[in-house]
């Protein structure tokens, strides 16, 4: 079990290639799914230092608040509202540059500036969606999404095996 993450300075694409084998070791025989998305979201928080890392799971026909790092977060998000809901209702990733142009956004933390959300799918189903927030504006890019969809197949791929 890795207890310590290889922080790399370089690129953002540098650091995903470098923290994606350092998830994948954190995950390794482990099977409960809140440590493993809390190692997850630990993970992504510490090398990036994004304001907010976190999940949301698919329960009770919403989005609940699973583990994450950063300020308290919206506990309860229906499937149809803001962009974790866009992202689950269209299962695709939604990147929004700026929160306060993207509609129906809901304001857990005035301090978010931009977001990126992505679907993990499961069988057909999304059973989870991962929402990093930053306070800077227009902060990710297509770099993240690349980083970030890598660690979410690494969650569809595990999650039947995770109790």
């Amino acid at each position: 079990m890795a207890e310590d993450l290889l922080k790399i300075e370089g690129t953002r694409a540098e650091k995903y290639t470098s923290l994606y084998p350092q998830i994948q070791s954190l995950l390794a025989g482990e099977t409960d799914k809140y440590a493993n998305l809390a190692n997850i979201a630990a993970a992504v928080h510490e090398v990036f230092g994004f304001f907010w890392v976190g999940f949301y799971l698919t329960k009770e026909n919403q989005l609940v608040l699973g583990p994450f790092q950063g300020p308290v977060a919206c506990t309860r998000i229906p499937f149809h509202k803001g962009v974790c809901g866009h992202a689950y209702t269209t299962k695709e990733t939604v990147l929004v540059p700026d929160v306060e142009a993207f509609p129906g956004h809901i304001a857990c933390a005035s301090a978010s500036k931009s977001e990126i959300v992505l679907p993990a799918i499961v069988k057909g189903e999304v059973v989870l969606v991962f929402d990093l927030d930053s306070d800077q504006l227009a902060d990710f890019s297509e770099v993240d999404q690349q980083g970030l969809e890598k660690i979410i197949r690494l969650i569809e791929e595990s999650w039947t095996s995770w109790a």
